[in-house]
């Protein structure tokens, strides 16, 4: 895509994960969704259950991929043969972009099933960088890279964590998977302004958003996606669709998980925020449209 078009999916609206709790219900009673957010390594598979959900859900909804196990950050390229999987999977979804986390996990071929934190430095910037090219292009499609909830930092950071980013997506030239939670929980956990990062990052290459559930612990807030999204993380999401343009929205909800339709009105309450956003647009009578870049 075009620089100044990652958040070109605007009338994807709101979305919510495909989790196996709900299988039964979409299945069955066919409700009326946006779309639907799969995780590809549940569906990187040769066949079985999996594969026959997700063909008759493809028939019927759009669906996006977001991966958990590229691991752009580590020090090797990306598994070929990972890759590889992931490629037939977008050729069977034709998912219009794909989405990963900015986290190295792996070492020398030992996975450590971890969304671990990078030092913000401008060597790891460019090895990152150079990682989410050779993905992007092997896979022939747009991508998206995830901000994640962090609980340690590394004394050789050289740059904040939004600098950081900033500095990745635009050496990668790729979009942004702006999680709003991850930024309020790391924002607690390191004691900086989570306005300060969303207001200082290239609102234009926001491709999607992610809202959850975290939970409040004595000495820090861990990123759990059990329970209804907080006010603070609303407040948040509303700045941001201000600042990004209206952008392809996702409900993560992984633990702990009620019915369909409790997830389903959760992820319905970003319409308000989003028509904030518009009416805000509308009022200030701007030329420029929500999200594009400033000049």
């Amino acid at each position: 895509m075009p620089a100044n078009k990652f958040n070109a999916y605007t009338d994807y609206g709101i979305g919510i994960g495909l989790r196996v709790p709900h299988y039964d219900h979409i299945l069955s009673e066919k409700p009326t969704v946006d779309w639907f957010e799969i995780i590809s390594e549940t569906f990187m598979v040769d066949g079985g259950r999996p594969l026959e959900v997700l063909d008759r859900i493809l028939a019927q909804y759009k669906v996006v991929q977001h991966g958990v196990s590229l691991y752009l950050g580590s020090t090797d390229f990306p598994n070929r043969e990972h890759l590889k999987k992931l490629k037939a999977l977008t050729k069977r979804t034709k998912t219009p972009w794909i989405s990963d986390h900015l986290c190295w996990g792996s070492v020398d071929g030992t996975v450590s099933h971890d969304l671990l934190p990078m030092p913000y430095t401008l060597a790891a910037a460019k090895h990152v960088a150079a990682n989410i090219r050779y993905a992007r292009d092997y896979l022939e499609l747009p991508l998206a890279v995830e901000n994640v909830s962090s609980y340690t930092e590394f004394h050789a950071s050289e740059m904040t964590e939004w600098e950081f980013l900033s500095e990745v997506v635009e050496r990668a030239d790729c979009g942004i998977l702006l999680d709003v939670n991850n930024i309020y929980v790391s924002s607690k956990n390191h004691s900086f302004d989570p306005y300060d990062y969303l207001n200082n990052l290239p609102h234009h290459r926001v491709a999607q958003m992610h809202v959850a559930g975290h939970t409040k612990f004595e000495k820090y807030i861990l990123d759990t996606h059990d329970h209804p999204v907080l006010d603070p993380v609303w407040k948040m999401y509303a700045h941001a669709t201000k600042l990004c343009g209206v952008t392809a929205t996702l409900l993560e909800w992984d633990d702990k998980i009620p019915s369909f339709q409790e997830v389903h009105d959760e992820a319905l309450k970003a319409n308000a925020y989003i028509a904030e956003a518009r009416a805000a647009q509308a009022a200030a009578g701007r030329a420029r449209p929500l999200g594009a870049p400033r000049r």
